[in-house]
C-alpha cells in the first residue's frame, strides 16, 4: 500500500510536462465488480480508447451515467480527448441545462435514455466498444474536472480540477483510509453517493483509478439494495455513504454482511449514530472531511472523538471570516466559510459556519445546534432550521424550519422545542412536509428550502 501512495506522490515532480498515467496497476487488477464478478483494468482499459474515439468533438462534457463503471469509462474517454468534465450540483434538468448554457458547444454523456432528453445528448451503447492501443495518459495540468458546490448556502459556484491536483488529493486519501483497506489485495467499495458528487468522484472514481480498490457499478439507495451490492464484494467491503443513508440502515432490519469499514461524509455525522452503527455492524465509522472546492483535507472516528486529523500536508489557518486551507494538492489557499479551533499538535473541531451564526437581542446561536436540537424532539424524523433573508420574507433574519414528523403537528413541535432553545430563536415560521427536498448526497439546497417554506 505505502509503495502505491509514494507513487503516486511523487511520481513525475520534476518532469511535469510528461503525461501521467489515468490509472495504475497490473492489466489484472479488478477497477470495478458487480453481481457478474469483477472488471479488470484490461477490460477496462480497452473499453476507454474505443469509447473515446466516440466522443463528440467538444471541450466539455457533462457525465450523467448513472452506472458507476460507465461513468469511470466515460470520464477517463473525455480525459483521454482532451474534455474536461462537468460535474453539476444535480442531475435535474434545469441544473443541467444551466451549466450547458454557460459553457457552449459542450454536451451531455449518458448510459440510457432519459426524458426529456437533455441536447448535445450522446448515449453509450449496451455494449461497451473495445480496442487496443497506447497507455492511457493526460498531461499532468490538464483540466480533467469542474465540480460546482451544491447549493446550501447560496448559488452552486464551479471550481476547476487539473490531474496533478487529483493524483495528490488521492494520495491523502489513500493515506487517510490505509488501515481500512485490504493490505494484500484490491479492497471492494460500495457506494451510496453519486460519482458526480466531489466526495463520490474522490472515493469512488479517483480511488479505483489510482489504488487498489475495485468499486461497484451501482449506486444503491435503500437499505435492501445496500445489503446486496455489498454481499456481491468478495472480501468485507468499505461501505461510502452519508449521514442520511446511515440514518436509514441503523434504523432499518436490514443485515448487512461482514464490512472493512464505513466511510461517511457531506453532512455533520452525530457521534450517537456513529456509535450505533459501530455497535451494530463492528466496523470502524470513520467521518472524513472537506469541500468541492479542497477535497478531502480531514477524518476522524466520530464515535469516540470530536477532534479533526488533518490528512497529510494539510493545514489550517483560521480566519475571521472562516478559515484558510493549505495543501499540497491546492495550488494556493482555499477559504472556507467554516469556523474551527486550532489545537497544538495540528488537529482542530468545528465551531460552525460564518453563515450560520445568529445574533439576535445580543444573544448568539447557530443553525447547525438548532437544527441538532430539532432532530432530537422525539416523533421527528428529519428537519432544518434556516434564517431567512430580509428579501425573503417580513422582518429581518427571521428564523423558519421545515420539518418531517409523522402524526405531530406544528403547535405540539413548538412546545417541546421551547424547552430546549431561548425564545428569540424559536422558529417564526415552521412547516411540517411529507420529505426535504435533499439532493443525491443528502444535502439541503437553500433556495428549495425557501421556495418550501413560501409554497
Amino acid at each position: 500500500m505505502s509503495a502505491v501512495i509514494d507513487t503516486i506522490a511523487t511520481r513525475g515532480a520534476a518532469v511535469d510536462s510528461i503525461r501521467r498515467a489515468l490509472t495504475t496497476g497490473l492489466d489484472e487488477r479488478a477497477i470495478a465488480f458487480d453481481a457478474h464478478g469483477d472488471i479488470d483494468l484490461a477490460r477496462f482499459r480497452r473499453e476507454v480508447r474505443a469509447v473515446a474515439a466516440t466522443l463528440p468533438a467538444a471541450g466539455h462534457a457533462i457525465n450523467l451515467c448513472e452506472d458507476r463503471y460507465r461513468f469511470l469509462v466515460g470520464f477517463c474517454a473525455a480525459a483521454l480527448r482532451g474534455q474536461t468534465t462537468l460535474l453539476p450540483s444535480s442531475r435535474a434538468a434545469a441544473v443541467v441545462d444551466e451549466v450547458l448554457a454557460a459553457h457552449p458547444g459542450s454536451y451531455c454523456l449518458g448510459d440510457r435514455p432519459l426524458l426529456p432528453q437533455p441536447p448535445h445528448y450522446h448515449c453509450l451503447p449496451a455494449t461497451l466498444p473495445q480496442a487496443e492501443g497506447e497507455p492511457l495518459t493526460v498531461e499532468a495540468d490538464a483540466l480533467v474536472a469542474i465540480g460546482f458546490t451544491s447549493g446550501s448556502t447560496g448559488q452552486p459556484r464551479a471550481n476547476p480540477k487539473h490531474w496533478r491536483a487529483f493524483e495528490a488529493s488521492t494520495a491523502q486519501n489513500l493515506a487517510a483510509l490505509a488501515d481500512l483497506l485490504d493490505r494484500h489485495g484490491s479492497t471492494h467499495v460500495v457506494a451510496t453517493v453519486p460519482p458526480q458528487h466531489m466526495y463520490g468522484m474522490e472515493m469512488s472514481v479517483l480511488l479505483p483509478l489510482l489504488g487498489p480498490v475495485a468499486v461497484h457499478g451501482a449506486r444503491p439507495f435503500f437499505p435492501d439494495d445496500i445489503a446486496r451490492a455489498l454481499a456481491e464484494a468478495i472480501t468485507p467491503p468499505l461501505l461510502v455513504t452519508t449521514p442520511v443513508h446511515l440514518r436509514a440502515l441503523v434504523r432499518s432490519a436490514v443485515a448487512l454482511p461482514p464490512l472493512a469499514g464505513i466511510v461517511s461524509a457531506t453532512a455533520p455525522l452525530p457521534a450517537e449514530l456513529a456509535a450505533a452503527a459501530e455497535a451494530r455492524y463492528r466496523c470502524e465509522v470513520r467521518e472524513v472531511f472537506g469541500s468541492t472546492e479542497t477535497c478531502v483535507i480531514a477524518r476522524r472516528r466520530t464515535a469516540v472523538e470530536t477532534a479533526w486529523t488533518p490528512l497529510p500536508g494539510v493545514r489550517l489557518s483560521p480566519q475571521p471570516d472562516g478559515t484558510a486551507v493549505h495543501a499540497p494538492h491546492l495550488a494556493e489557499p482555499v477559504v472556507l466559510a467554516d469556523l474551527v479551533e486550532v489545537f497544538a499538535d495540528g488537529r482542530f473541531e468545528l465551531r460552525g459556519r460564518s453563515a450560520d451564526l445568529l445574533e439576535i437581542a445580543g444573544k448568539r446561536a447557530s443553525l447547525g445546534d438548532l437544527t441538532r436540537k430539532l432532530l432530537a424532539v422525539p416523533g421527528v424524523v428529519d428537519g432544518v432550521v434556516v434564517q431567512l433573508d430580509a428579501c425573503d420574507g417580513p422582518g429581518v433574519g427571521r428564523i423558519a424550519a421545515l420539518v418531517v414528523a409523522p402524526g405531530l403537528d406544528p403547535a405540539t413541535i413548538l412546545v417541546a422545542l421551547r424547552k430546549q432553545l431561548d425564545p428569540v430563536f424559536l422558529p417564526r415560521r415552521l412547516r411540517c412536509v411529507d420529505r426535504l427536498p435533499r439532493n443525491d448526497t443528502g444535502k439541503l439546497p437553500r433556495a428549495a428550502l425557501v421556495a418550501l417554506l413560501h409554497d
